[in-house]
């Protein structure tokens, strides 16, 4: 079995990329991809000589498990990126030498022995106006590290390691070491080729890229956070809103986003944050103080939604005995002010004419397996209205709301039942409902509340999200004073 991880999973052409591989092979072998419209194999290289390298034992001596908090401290090997790789999402595949397994395509990216890292350009912005940030915190807080054959299940949820005297305090992730590629195949890849489909050329960068570098976002126009976007840092919170304040857009075609504080550590190779994730068979905090909503000293006291307008305190999960991601619902957003310029061309109604109004994304499974949501009332004409209580913009507008029922107001059953939030604001009586809108503050930003967006769009399952997509796209990658 070969599996390794990288020191870094963002690079710039001309720069190394280092990779840490441990293998029963005597020799190894290198293939590297990258992904757009299809996945294009750019070179191969080795073979390179192979060694077994083990596993750090978990620090609280949990039998027959791994440590998710240590740096595996795999040897290097670095490989030098040509300077005409074209920057994008690209992926890395370990082949024993001696094998020859299929190359991959667009339906095997999924699975062990391969990492997925970042090419950038040499001058940001060069390329696009457009800069889609790959949530590369929330994959290694679910990164099991588990592998064919064993299932090591060692993560920020699976076997957590907690540090109660640590600073900061909280629960510790390091992001070196192996787990294969899973949520970008389900979220990012079928997006990712949609964009190129379409025409829509774009830049990557990662968490960690933002978290570093404070002028990365004054060379965009429009910033796209995709899927489970769930672990930010205080810097990268930071530089979002200073980016929308000073005229940047921001598309969150994402959910369940910005709920957790990280604190990168070990000089950015880790991170710390104190969640409400059980250590064995108890909460070791709580309150649990990197949460962004609730006010000091049980949180941090900068509510999500004051950023993305949405939050999941108000909407929920689903997730089923079935299995992830569940057997959610399939209604789709009933649709509020149809004449909004996000649904020109749509053709959809709000049922200001009397009739019923149409659901964006009916049939599909766009409502999930994460929702955002923002508190409401509804008017005298049944329109729901943002009351901006929990902290959502004055000028955010419902454009598409799902209410989602039933909801289950036990947080210890939060994880896993149906339709589960957390607990919230006192006097917030509104349902919890999935939520679609948009507000100005300097800049546009836009919230799909369903981490599910770019799966829809990107397998073209609904002309309307599609159509929807393109309307942000064409007018937010322009810095504008319109709206």
């Amino acid at each position: 079995m070969t599996e390794g991880y990288l020191g870094r999973e963002s690079v710039v052409p001309g720069e190394e990329l280092t990779v840490h591989v441990s293998t029963d092979a005597a020799r190894f072998r290198l293939r590297f991809y990258r992904l757009g419209e299809g996945v294009e194999l750019l070179a191969e290289s080795g073979p390179y000589p192979g060694s077994r390298h083990p596993a750090p034992p978990h620090p609280d001596g949990v039998p027959g498990r791994v440590s998710p908090a240590h740096d595996w401290d795999w040897p290097p090997l670095t490989v030098p990126v040509p300077e005409h790789w074209t920057p994008g999402m690209h992926l890395v595949q370990f082949v024993e030498d001696g094998e020859d397994p299929p190359l991959l395509d667009a339906a095997s990216i999924e699975g062990p022995a391969r990492e997925f890292f970042v090419v950038r350009p040499r001058r940001a912005g060069s390329g696009s106006r457009i800069l889609y940030k790959k949530s590369t915190y929330t994959r290694h807080a679910y990164n099991r590290s588990d592998r064919p054959g064993e299932e090591r299940a060692v993560s920020l949820y699976d076997h957590p390691v907690y540090l109660p005297d640590g600073d900061p305090r909280g629960h510790k992730v390091s992001l070196h070491r192996p787990g294969g590629i899973i949520d970008l195949a389900y979220w990012d890849a079928p997006f990712i080729a949609w964009l190129e489909r379409n025409g829509y050329p774009v830049e990557f960068c990662t968490d960690l890229d933002l978290h570093e570098d404070p002028e990365l976002l004054s060379s965009y126009d429009l910033l796209l956070s995709v899927g489970h976007d769930e672990y930010w840092s205080e810097a990268m919170r930071d530089q979002a809103e200073r980016f929308v304040r000073g005229g940047g857009n921001i598309a969150f075609l994402s959910a369940n986003t910005c709920w957790w504080r990280i604190h990168p550590t070990d000089r950015n190779t880790a991170f710390v944050s104190d969640t409400d994730h059980h250590v064995g068979d108890a909460y070791p905090h709580l309150p649990a103080t990197d949460q962004w909503w609730p006010e000091p000293p049980n949180g941090v006291g900068r509510p999500e939604n004051s950023l993305t307008g949405v939050s999941f305190r108000n909407g929920g999960m689903w997730a089923s005995a079935e299995g992830w991601p569940g057997d959610r619902p399939r209604e789709g957003y009933t649709v509020q002010h149809a004449d909004h310029w996000v649904f020109a061309g749509t053709g959809l109604r709000d049922g200001s004419d009397g009739g019923e109004p149409d659901r964006l994304g009916a049939g599909t499974t766009l409502i999930g397996y994460e929702c955002d949501g923002a508190a409401y009332a509804r008017d005298e004409h049944g329109v729901a209205r943002a009351t901006g209580e929990d902290g959502t913009p004055d000028s955010f507008l419902i454009l598409g709301i799902h209410v989602l029922e039933p909801v289950h107001e036990d947080f210890h059953d939060f994880k896993w039942s149906h339709w589960n939030g957390p607990a919230r604001e006192a006097g917030i009586t509104s349902p919890r409902a999935a939520t679609m809108g948009v507000y100005t503050a300097g800049g546009t930003v836009f919230s799909a509340g369903t981490t599910d967006w770019p799966v829809v769009c990107g397998n073209d399952q609904d002309a309307g999200v599609v159509r929807v997509t393109r309307n942000l796209l064409d007018r937010l990658r322009h810095r504008s004073a319109r709206d």
